[in-house]
């Protein structure tokens, strides 16, 4: 089965017994691998329910239509966790009395508290966040290239690129990230189409609407990734906003040698310079703290540059001196340029 067929309507329904099927049936059925089955039963307790003596553990009815659940759910981009916690809730309503299965099932649909947090900060409905999501996923899913492109630019200038990022880009590529992850090497071209496309619509962004007018005489703010860091859709939506405002930006990217970071500081004479860190491993304070050290000008009237930690890696570290926003929303507002100037010393 192609990863075009995984989706949340197109999930066969396999015509199954009561004496059940083995995991590897069960896998081929649903069109994902035996590995997720067990990591399923091992992490959130999906497994099948009974076992023969000197045979394979068989999936009754009852267990196939809680793990079909976990795959409708997964394949609409809910993280496993929570999909599991809905399966098991649904599973559950399924055998209980009407009026407790209406207060169960009603726990069950609610939405992530990610998606209910989004939709609460842009003003829109939830159901029209889930189906921008959804769909998507589904297009990601079925590498329809001009589907991806169709939804994110029009979302895009429907909402704006701090609410496109926050409710439809990024939780879109954490979906499918983990259905990388929890599918061993199925589903890269997926992340890879969606990540380009999403790359595409961010600096398309720039241009709508007109770009303000540049303010040429302004220090600009330096964004980079740490060295060996890859990751750069998150400083390309902060370059997107900020260009759009029409402030002064520079982005240097990823893998940035700290050799060249400081060399663009020394030259450029920075108001902020933000730093992305994806993981803990690669957060260097060193780096950080040279940053904050380093000065340029005349003497007399010697400035130093703001130092913006970005990203999940920074998470738990302190680098006295340093801002650490939480999120695209945060960083923006800290990078205003009443809100960081260049520091005098």
């Amino acid at each position: 089965m192609s990863a075009s067929d995984i989706s949340a309507e197109s999930l066969p329904t396999p015509d199954l017994h009561d004496a059940g099927i083995t995991s590897g049936a069960l896998a081929r059925e649903l069109g994902i691998s035996p590995t997720t089955l067990r990591s399923w039963d091992q992490r959130y307790s999906l497994g099948p329910t009974r076992r023969e003596r000197g045979r394979h553990r068989r999936w009754s009815p009852q267990d196939i239509a809680t793990v079909r659940d976990m795959c409708r759910l997964t394949a609409s981009g809910i993280p496993p966790a929570e999909a599991a916690r809905t399966a098991k809730a649904r599973a559950e309503q399924r055998q209980l009395p009407d009026s407790t299965a209406t207060t169960t099932l009603i726990a069950a649909a609610a939405p992530p508290p990610d998606e209910a947090r989004a939709s609460a900060s842009s003003g829109l409905p939830t159901g029209a966040t889930r189906a921008g999501f959804r769909g998507l996923a589904r297009a990601a899913l079925r590498l329809q290239s001009a589907d991806i492109e169709e939804q994110l630019n029009s979302y895009v200038q429907e909402h704006g690129v701090i609410a496109a990022w926050e409710e439809l880009m990024m939780p879109a590529l954490h979906a499918v990230g983990r259905k990388w992850e929890s599918a061993g090497d199925r589903y890269v071209e997926v992340e890879h189409l969606l990540s380009w496309h999403v790359s595409t619509a961010l600096r398309r962004a720039q241009a709508l609407p007109e770009p303000a007018r540049k303010r040429r005489n302004d220090p600009p703010v330096l964004l980079a990734c740490v060295p060996g860091e890859q990751h750069t859709l998150p400083l390309e939506a902060i370059h997107a906003v900020l260009s759009q405002r029409g402030e002064s930006v520079r982005m240097l990217g990823a893998a940035l040698p700290a050799e060249a970071l400081i060399a663009a500081v020394r030259r450029t004479g920075p108001a902020a310079v933000v730093l992305w860190a994806q993981t803990r491993s690669l957060a260097s304070t060193p780096l950080a703290h040279h940053l904050l050290r380093l000065a340029w000008g005349a003497n007399g009237a010697r400035q130093q540059a703001s130092v913006v930690l970005a990203g999940p890696g920074w998470r738990g570290m302190t680098v006295e001196g340093s801002v650490q926003p939480g999120g695209l929303r945060e960083a923006v507002a800290l990078l205003a340029p009443a809100r960081l100037p260049a520091r005098a010393l």
